[in-house]
């Protein structure tokens, strides 16, 4: 592999604020920068903005400001989501720049002059929202197919690139280059489209029309088509000059990947790789065409208010959580939707049940039982070999998929060695181990589970890397170096380890704010699935609820009024009881006589409980622990927490202590 990695987002277009389709393509080209970054790869990262066209001059018309203060306005909030998600891109190039415009005219002069650029009469309809002109038969019910917007008739004289001449040329490239359209399904696209005649390209735009715009330099009546323009910004931003570029061109050129939404396409495949053949260049290594994201099961729209703002989800969830949800939940290139309920799962899941827990436990029990420090390592048993072999094949795979930009595999492969970590300890038993005086054995097992952890922290940095940064911190980790990651003996012994607060701490519900949004644009029928309903109590309903809130906040036995007396038998059968082991304990945000535990409970993850038990337990001492929870219960919000069950405790004047059973009973188990 090349040891230089240059990747490229499309430049956006400043037509209106930056949404959450933006964010994701430009996540994706700094997940994979990073990710060569940390393999020792020279990386350039370039995004920018496209401020020329139409639709700029007409917006900036409306507002009665001149089209430049216009863009110098609108390109501000991209940089500012860029910083709010942590994207470490290397150029912002911006189309109204000199070190831009200047090459765009010395291109247009020298294909003029090679007689690649010629004038000619043309008239057809014209679209303004997609600023291009179409055939009658391109037409959809006489729309614009790209925008469904109306066109107009327009007959005009206009510059013509001769694109037709280099069709030929792209359709070997196409077949002598099978990686160069990706995913396959674009491939297969632009192979139709290049079945039919590939005509020239109008570029040019009269001055009468369409004043905003880069001059043409053979003819000062015409402005540059912002298709022609804009795309020559991947190679002006790196030094290039039809007159003679400079090295960095040199050593950054080809790119290795163009990352463009697929409604761009055609004129990324088609418009710009003729351009460069025209130049004399070869087109990007790989243009890589990701698919849309809908939002809550329909199409974005500003038109029903339901465009995602990701300052929103930066301010609600955090960066690191809206970089991993953008990255794990679809494949990259296919298509998507969001919705702000599965966001959340998807955090709870992954980032707070299975990393998160993974984490807590390792540090916490290390603290607890050895010191607080990375403990050594024991001899190897099977169960040993066989966690590394996990590993192993877990970041050999993920290696594999993340270069191949498939983001979401690659996470997915990660996510099977943190899983197989929770096992693990599962399996392994520390707390049996450290009851039964197996000191080294419980050093083993708590090193290996704390090497997964690091693991972890590495191969999550490049799409969370705040979070992935962390956990190495916790872990006493100074670089997160990615040679022989996989190897469960990366960790120095002695090293001091710090649980601190949760990596991930779980959400019980969504944010107020989200939960505005969703009230006010999402159809009734997504609502009912994404918040708890709302619906006015009866005052009788009311009141038995603030009682029974009273009582259950109180979360100890004996701060509740008993009345005693007989129930009948079939009452008592509709009590579930189950063993749980404690996997995590924390005190209660917002109450000092509270802690907030998670419970395995043979489900398919654990549950949230929260018990009045602080003033008789050190949240820590409790991991571990099999008790025994009344299942059935109502879950409900206590103090801001949602506990999803009930803890059986002796209790006299006050709590004596948790009913506990034999460390044998298999958590999920029936009590009764």
């Amino acid at each position: 592999m090349s040891n230089s990695f240059y990747i490229t987002t499309p430049i956006y277009y400043v037509n209106d604020k930056p949404h959450i389709g933006h964010a994701y393509t430009t996540i994706a080209a700094d997940v994979i920068t990073r990710w060569h970054r940390m393999n020792g790869r020279e990386a350039y990262f370039l995004t920018g903005t496209d401020e020329h066209g139409q639709k700029v001059f007409e917006a900036a018309t409306k507002r009665g400001i001149s089209a430049k203060a216009h863009v110098d306005e609108m390109c501000e909030p991209f940089k500012a989501l860029w910083a709010a998600l942590d994207i470490k891109n290397d150029d912002f190039i911006r189309t109204t720049e000199t070190r831009h415009t200047s090459v765009v005219s010395d291109v247009l002069q020298r294909l003029f002059d090679e007689g690649d650029i010629y004038t000619a009469d043309y008239e057809g309809w014209y679209s303004t929202s997609a600023e291009r002109f179409w055939t009658e038969k391109d037409l959809v019910d006489g729309k614009c197919p790209d925008t469904n917007t109306k066109v107009e008739w327009i007959k005009e004289k206009n510059y013509f690139f001769r694109m037709s001449k280099y069709a030929d040329k792209l359709r070997a490239h196409i077949a002598d280059n099978p990686d160069f359209l990706q995913p396959a399904s674009r491939k297969n696209e632009v192979l139709g489209y290049l079945k039919k005649d590939v005509g020239d390209l109008c570029i040019s735009r009269p001055k009468a029309r369409l004043p905003w715009g880069i001059p043409f330099p053979m003819d000062a009546e015409y402005v540059t088509y912002v298709w022609f323009d804009a795309l020559l910004n991947y190679i002006s931003a790196i030094g290039y000059h039809p007159d003679g570029s400079t090295d960095a061109f040199e050593k950054w050129w080809p790119a290795s990947y163009h990352l463009v939404g697929k409604d761009i396409l055609t004129t990324h495949s088609v418009y710009w790789s003729t351009m460069l053949f025209a130049m004399g260049l070869s087109p990007a290594k790989c243009l890589y065409a990701h698919g849309w994201w809908t939002i809550e099961g329909q199409k974005m729209s500003k038109s029903i208010g339901n465009v995602v703002d990701p300052h929103l989800l930066i301010d609600c969830y955090g960066s690191d959580a809206v970089r991993y949800f953008l990255m794990r939940e679809i494949q990259f290139g296919a298509d998507g939707d969001f919705s702000h309920a599965g966001l959340m799962t998807r955090y709870n899941a992954d980032l707070a049940n299975d990393l998160g827990n993974l984490a807590h436990r390792a540090l916490s029990m290390t603290s607890k039982w050895l010191g607080g420090a990375v403990p050594a390592l024991d001899a190897n048993t099977a169960a040993d070999d066989a966690l590394q072999a996990v590993s192993d094949a877990a970041v050999a795979d993920y290696r594999v998929q993340i270069e191949g930009m498939h983001i979401a595999t690659a996470l997915g492969s990660l996510w099977r060695l943190v899983q197989a970590g929770n096992k693990y300890i599962d399996d392994m038993e520390p707390w049996r181990l450290n009851r039964e005086g197996q000191t080294e054995r419980l050093a083993g097992v708590m090193r290996r589970c704390l090497e997964i952890c690091r693991v972890a922290a590495v191969l999550l940095s490049p799409v969370a890397p705040n979070k992935g940064l962390e956990l190495a911190q916790k872990l006493g980790v100074k670089s997160l170096d990615v040679a022989d990651v996989q190897l469960l003996s990366g960790l120095v012994a002695d090293t001091p380890v710090a649980p601190g607060e949760p990596l991930f701490p779980r959400m019980l519900a969504l944010p107020e704010r989200i939960q505005a949004v969703l009230d006010e644009v999402v159809p009734s029928t997504v609502k009912t699935v994404a918040k708890v309903s709302h619906k006015k109590k009866p005052k009788q309903e009311a009141k038995v609820a603030e009682e029974t809130t009273t009582i259950e906040e109180a979360a100890t036995i004996e701060e509740a009024t008993t009345i005693e007396e007989f129930i009948q038998f079939e009452d008592f059968m509709k009590v579930k009881l189950k063993v749980g082991e404690i996997v995590s304990a924390e005190k209660h945000p917002n109450a000092d006589r509270l802690l907030a535990l998670m419970v395995e409970v043979g489900e398919d993850r654990p549950r949230s409980i929260v018990a009045g038990i602080a003033a008789k337990y050190v949240a820590e001492d409790l991991i571990g622990k099999k008790i025994v929870i009344v299942a059935n219960l109502k879950p409900r919000k206590l103090r801001g927490v949602l506990s999803e069950g009930m803890l059986l405790a002796a209790s006299g004047t006050e709590l004596e202590g948790l009913i506990t059973v034999d460390p044998g009973v298999n958590p999920g188990s029936s009590v009764g």
